[in-house]
């Protein structure tokens, strides 16, 4: 493989563009651009983001499960959670002053929000309220061979041998750990198409994702993206009558912890993570937020896990 430092370059001091070096979309080894990362290694920071972000998505599970217990509806969780990211974003971004993209980037963004990640986010926990935790995380994590399959059929990809067998054992480690449905949740039908329905959207949304400008700010893209979903999933909650406050105070807790650990955190780790690694790669990485998800399940919840 080529030394990958032959096509990373530094974004300009006064550009402040990116919390990442920006990656020449030009290149093979670009996550912007062709999605194609060499087989043998990845870059080390970009590990490291899709890991931290795996872990905080991993957590969300239980952040909603207590949510949900202090008398929050799906939509006005969700809803709340990425008006309040948003805000956080849009406050590192007035403090940062990057410079706004074109407008075809920001229509992107726009849509990732509004219809990618409301809808992943709307089945996903939707799910969860039917379901138990580690059999939902196992129906959404079919998504990194969507993923990777999809970016074959773009020619976004190759089939190398160690990303191959990368996916094939997180696969076989997964359905180890979940086999069976071993949830008190059960296989309720509508969990498990809600389950899928998650799978499927958050891998045309890495996809779409993997494509936005290199040197487009992370701060500001996740700014876009929260305000976008927060108003979608605000504006269903209006229009069906979910939109309400918790029963319990200790439902705000929740709301903090899943707005900045889970939403925060996780989003602009795994923005930045993608960038580097690309999105199948990135999506493998991320194969920990089951794992999370199951154990802390097993933990809190005493969900029966079979190994």
């Amino acid at each position: 493989m080529p030394e990958r430092s032959a096509a990373i370059d530094t974004v300009p001091a006064n550009a402040d563009a990116s919390i990442t070096p920006r990656v020449d979309p030009t290149s093979s080894e670009s996550g912007s651009g062709s999605g194609s990362v060499g087989p043998h290694s990845f870059p080390r920071a970009g590990v490291v983001f899709c890991v931290v972000s795996g872990i905080t998505f991993g957590l969300a599970a239980v952040f909603a499960k207590e949510s949900f217990a202090a008398g929050w509806s799906v939509p006005s969780l969700l809803s709340s959670r990425f008006v309040i990211a948003a805000v956080v974003f849009w406050i590192v971004v007035a403090v940062r002053r990057p410079p706004m993209p074109a407008r075809r980037t920001i229509l992107i963004c726009v849509g990732l929000g509004a219809v990618g990640y409301a809808l992943q986010s709307g089945f996903y926990f939707g799910a969860l309220t039917k379901l138990g935790a580690a059999v939902v995380a196992q129906l959404l994590y079919i998504y990194p061979a969507l993923v990777f399959l999809l970016a074959l059929a773009r020619r976004r990809e190759t089939l190398a041998l160690r990303k191959l067998l990368a996916l094939g054992s997180t696969s076989v480690g997964l359905v180890l750990l979940l086999q069976g449905g071993g949830s008190a949740g059960g296989w309720a039908l509508a969990g498990v198409l809600m389950g899928l329905g998650a799978a499927v959207t958050y891998t045309i949304y890495i996809t779409v994702a993997s494509s936005l400008p290199a040197d487009l700010d992370l701060f500001l893209a996740a700014a876009m993206i929260c305000t976008a979903a927060g108003v979608s999933l605000g504006s269903f909650a209006a229009a069906t009558g979910t939109l309400h406050l918790p029963r319990q105070a200790a439902g705000w807790w929740w709301l903090l912890l899943f707005s900045m650990v889970s939403t925060v955190v996780a989003i602009v780790t795994f923005l930045a993570g993608l960038r580097l690694v690309g999105p199948s790669a990135a999506a493998i990485l991320s194969c920990i937020e089951p794992v999370v998800t199951a154990l802390t399940s097993a933990l809190i919840y005493h969900e029966q896990l079979t190994l």
